[in-house]
């Protein structure tokens, strides 16, 4: 009796009208489960039910109902898919493992029709498929955020640098401006002295004295206003000179600026054109796609009931199908037709896919053309608008400083007044005797004090930065930090496409090599991938490309080695070339940490002790493994496996 355990970790899948299935329900344990049966038992419907349940969307609905559903259960969860007819179309719904299936339908779930198989099959391009789910346009939208981020800690740190080089000026300038005080402070001392011994010496009467000092009070108070003053227009005449600077170069930029004729939103107009234009190209290639794995499914037999079409019950459906010599029944019109017409007609319709795949590339460069400038243009206009904008600002700030230096100016010459009168008021307060040595004293010691006054509001503002460049150098080590990770996400990121491309073709070299040695094919020495980069037309344009380029080495009989290609690799070969190329896509995207399941479909091609080699070298890689196999294949397979023979 099975463990609770054990019986956890089994998974349940529920499917109704899913392909050819009526409704079934069958549970799966972790390791290898053989799907084993003739042709139209529903085996490769179970596949896509899993599929469907794990939230792919390559389920068909069974063609005499409008609904479907899968009911998935793994680790105690219950995930769903709905299958609703839509017209000519299905809609999928439902609550399914994966929220985006697209990396698990190129290299977990390998049926017949799947895009990595069928792309080795044909010789194309491998890389193109193995970095197709790498958003390379994401990539470059994080490195220029990051790289712009760095810009600005740099400079910030370089601020932080200039900042750090100031404070031992800024200190130089406190220790010395500290000792001017304590100088200017002994100097009052000895000034206040001696007018006290005058004051004694002459025995100046109280109420002369206090109208002498309040006298000088005045006076000192006047010149520290007039201080002030002057200090207000000096700013205010500098503040006008910068603004005036600005207005210059504002009203040069805009003479500069360039007046685009092309307006943003016919621009618009035009890329919405082009873009509707591409939607309807998706719509037909994709459609297009569907035509031909359809029909490549129905030359090859999956799917296609020969009973249905009058065909001989008595004869076998593959030598049927697989006879070219032979007419066959068309599964669209149902009369007898040459097999040759009708793989010509799959080879246009995969021309005119290609056709239209040129075509939306085209399209993608006018688009992306067309929406820089038309981004470059508003950019230009936001751009203009601001200068005409800050022009306007700066007029009216001009403006407004003029008329404040105006008004200073009057009420500098009118301090100015104020002082002289101050000073004339002293003079006469002391008039006589040696009382005007006494006057000159106390000139000195109001001049003094307010030399003191300054240098204290120079030392406070002094002590002020040093503490604010403090305060900021404290960020430094923050800042520093940033930077370094982000000089590590940078170079993470500008390596990751080279690193994925480095793992795969690492990868597929590595299991190819063990695979062969495994499947022990008589003439095959090695198959391996070898990265290149050569110039290809994309679009309109040629750019440097990363290829990948598979290589045959074969052995003859005698031993002599020789280089041969893909075409002539015979049918098992090039599925265990796909099957291979698929596995290194699933670990190099780590799919097996999203998805559990592997399923494996039309191995027919491969020899059933190859097959039994096979499946043992990719159970190491997924949790569950679920194949699809005729009962003379699955045969040859470990008895420790677990069998089903009808799907129900």
């Amino acid at each position: 009796m099975a463990s609770e355990q054990s019986l956890e970790r089994d998974v349940h899948v529920r499917a109704r009208n899913v392909g050819g299935i009526d409704e079934a329900e069958v549970s799966l344990p972790p390791g290898v489960t053989v799907l084993t049966g003739r042709n139209a038992t529903n085996r490769t419907s179970f596949l896509q039910s899993i599929m469907a349940g794990l939230g792919s969307e390559r389920a068909t609905l069974k063609g005499d109902t409008d609904e479907g559903e899968v009911e998935l259960r793994v680790d105690g969860e219950t995930y769903t898919r709905t299958l609703t007819r839509n017209g000519d179309t299905v809609v999928y719904g439902g609550d399914p493992y994966l929220d985006d299936p697209t990396v698990a339908d190129q290299f977990a779930f390998l049926l017949e029709n799947t895009e990595v198989r069928r792309a080795v099959a044909r010789g194309d391009d491998l890389r193109e498929i193995i970095m197709d789910p790498v958003d390379t346009d994401e990539i470059e939208a994080q490195i220029r955020d990051l790289e712009n981020e760095k810009r600005d800690l740099d400079e910030q740190i370089r601020e932080l640098e200039r900042i750090e080089d100031e404070l031992p000026e800024l200190e130089a300038e406190k220790r010395d401006l500290e000792a001017d005080i304590e100088d200017a402070r002994e100097e009052l001392a000895d000034v206040e002295d001696e007018i006290e011994d005058r004051d004694v010496s002459l025995e100046q009467s109280r109420s002369q004295k206090e109208a002498i000092e309040e006298a000088f009070e005045a006076l000192r108070d006047a010149r520290a206003d007039l201080e002030d003053v002057e200090f207000e227009l000096e700013t205010e005449r500098q503040t006008l000179e910068d603004l005036r600077e600005e207005r210059d170069r504002l009203e040069s930029e805009l003479e500069d600026a360039d007046e685009r004729d092309e307006n943003p939103d016919r621009l618009a107009g035009r890329i919405d054109e082009l873009r509707e234009r591409k939607r309807a190209l998706d719509d037909t290639i994709s459609q297009l796609g569907s035509v031909i794995s359809f029909n490549e499914e129905m030359l090859d037999g999956e799917g296609l009931d020969l009973d249905e079409f009058g065909g001989d019950s008595n004869a076998d459906p593959t030598e049927q199908l697989l006879d070219e010599t032979e007419d066959v029944v068309c599964w669209t019109c149902g009369s007898e037709v040459e097999r040759d017409r009708i793989e010509g007609t799959v080879d246009h319709l995969r021309e005119l896919r290609a056709e239209k795949l040129d075509e939306r590339s085209d399209l993608d460069d006018q688009i992306e053309e067309l929406s820089a400038t038309r981004s470059e243009i508003q950019r230009q206009q936001r751009e203009r608008e601001r200068t005409q904008r800050r022009l306007s600002e700066v007029e009216s700030e001009i403006e407004a400083t003029e008329g404040r230096i105006e008004s200073l100016e009057e009420s500098l010459a009118d301090q100015q007044e104020e002082v002289k009168r101050l000073e004339a008021e002293t003079e006469d307060a002391g008039t006589g005797g040696d009382y005007d040595e006494v006057l000159e004293l106390h000139r000195e010691s109001n001049e003094i004090e307010l030399r003191i006054e300054r240098l204290e509001s120079d030392l406070a503002d002094v002590e002020a930065e040093i503490e604010d460049h403090e305060e900021t150098l404290r960020e430094r080590d923050d800042l520093s930090e940033r930077r370094e990770e982000i000089d590590d996400e940078l170079t993470d990121l500008r390596t990751k496409v080279d690193r994925i491309e480095a793992e795969a073709v690492e990868e597929f070299n590595d299991h190819m090599e063990s695979v062969l040695a495994v499947l022990e094919y008589d003439n095959i020495e090695r198959i391996w991938v070898e990265r290149r980069e050569r110039e290809v037309r994309e679009g309109r344009r040629k750019v440097e490309k990363t290829t990948f380029d598979l290589h045959v080495i074969r052995a003859t009989d005698d031993g002599t080695s020789y280089r041969d290609t893909i075409d002539h690799l015979s049918e098992s070969e090039r599925e265990v070339t796909g099957l291979v190329f698929a596995l290194a896509g699933y670990l190099v995207h780590e799919v097996y940490e999203d998805v559990p399941f592997m399923v494996l479909d039309s191995l027919e091609a491969i020899d059933s002790d190859r097959i039994a080699r096979v499946v043992d070298y990719f159970s190491d890689y997924a949790d569950y493994l679920v194949v699809a196999l005729l009962p003379e294949d699955a045969q040859a397979l470990s008895e420790e496996y677990t069998y089903v023979e009808q799907i129900d």
